[in-house]
């Protein structure tokens, strides 16, 4: 649902605020705050009930609500003096009682219905060793498949995508698929403060943790562009959780150590998103669409367009971006002793299949399996994602009958 007032947008749906129609990044405990209170306005909301809606059974002090509250009066241009939005009544709770009006879904978002068959998803937070809390989503049933965290996601968005949703639809439907969103971006806490990313092991701390929290002792990793380093890592660390590690569009290079040109694009991309990430001109932005996606259909870059706008702030996407651009993979790689597939597509635009193919030269015994596509996170019309899903059902059943020896 989308609700209108003063000159705020708030899509529940999609988990986007936008103000004066430029979308505004909050916390995710910051816009559950705000979406309770505007879907509630009819009532004055006591303090515990918002408690228990954002921070369920875990205990939280006072103080923590009343952060919250100040930040999304802050994010709509509303103050604890002026109360125009938000409404405290000392001792018992808080009310919206600004004018509301709601507009329904948006047409233009390029959300999907899902199909009548497809498996529901259950979202939840994790903590991470420091406290960060990470937003994870698990779909379907059987073999559990991990998936390493990379940017440019969102649990929630990517649910109902014309881009994602028929990744987490069919994986779902042969797994047991748990991924979640990286600090810094999506559902995930925002707030990166003084966190290392360019270290591979503040990616595995995070990843351990949503291991711990699923579970399983052993499962398929899966690692995707970005997230091959912590999956590597991560294999390297934990060989006897790992019964298959799959790595989908990686690279054993970061971008600035695969020559000068390739440098100097990693520059330039920075460079474009600090000056355009945020504004309301896609030309900047459409570098990455066109990168990630070259034959998308105007559905698809419309909806990529807005994610980059939305899943992380500009400071954050700049670091999210280039955490790994400076990483050498291979002497990681060389010690990786579970069985291990390397997929790649042959025209990939956003990682070169050099990359893939030196990846998969580094891994003791990996498969390589290379697609006929240009893009980067594969369509569901393209014949490359059928032979994908292949692969992971091949994956599955040998996994499968290794744990039964």
């Amino acid at each position: 649902m989308r609700y209108r007032f003063e000159d705020a947008e708030l899509d529940t749906d999609r988990f986007v605020l936008r103000v004066r129609g430029e979308p505004v990044p909050v916390e995710p405990q910051v816009f559950e705050v705000l979406a309770h209170l505007v879907r509630h306005r009819d009532r004055l909301v006591p303090r515990t009930e918002l408690l228990d809606i954002v921070w369920g059974n875990r205990f939280v002090s006072d103080a923590a609500l009343s952060s919250r509250v100040a930040a999304a009066r802050a994010a709509i241009g509303d103050d604890g003096r002026a109360q125009r939005c938000i409404r405290t009544v000392h001792g018992r709770g808080l009310q919206f009682v600004a004018a509301v009006d709601e507009l329904g879904p948006d047409p233009e978002a390029g959300v999907r219905p899902l199909p009548p068959q497809a498996p529901r998803q259950r979202v939840r937070f994790v903590a991470a060793p420091d406290g960060a809390r990470l937003a994870v989503a698990t779909v379907g049933s059987g073999t559990p498949l991990i998936k390493a965290a990379n940017w440019l996601t969102h649990v929630e968005e990517d649910w109902r995508s014309p881009v994602w949703q028929h990744w987490l639809a069919e994986l779902g439907s042969r797994f047991e698929y748990t991924r979640y969103d990286p600090r810094g971006s999506g559902l995930s806490d925002r707030d990166l403060g003084d966190t290392d990313l360019t270290d591979p092991d503040t990616w595995v701390r995070d990843l351990e943790a949503v291991v711990d929290d699923v579970g399983a002792q052993r499962f398929v990793l899966f690692g995707m562009s970005q997230g091959c380093v912590p999956a590597v890592a991560y294999a390297v660390r934990h060989p006897e959780r790992v019964a298959h590690l799959v790595l989908y569009g990686g690279y054993a290079r970061g971008m600035a150590l695969r020559g000068e040109e390739s440098a100097a694009q990693s520059e330039t991309l920075q460079q474009l998103i600090r000056g355009g990430w945020g504004g309301s001109n896609p030309a900047f932005r459409s570098v990455f669409t066109l990168t990630f996606l070259p034959d998308a259909t105007s559905e698809q870059v419309r909806w990529y367009d807005d994610l980059q706008r939305t899943c992380a702030s500009v400071d954050n996407a700049v670091r999210l971006e280039s955490a790994f651009h400076h990483v050498d993979l291979a002497p990681l790689a060389s010690r990786v002793t579970v069985p291990t597939t390397v997929v790649h597509a042959l025209d990939d635009r956003a990682t070169p299949y050099a990359e893939g193919r030196r990846l998969a030269a580094l891994v003791p015994g990996a498969e390589l399996v290379s697609l006929e596509s240009a893009n980067h996170v594969l369509t569901s019309e393209e014949p490359a994602w059928a032979e994908f899903l292949a692969v992971m059902e091949r994956v599955r059943d040998a996994a499968t009958a290794a744990d039964r020896r």
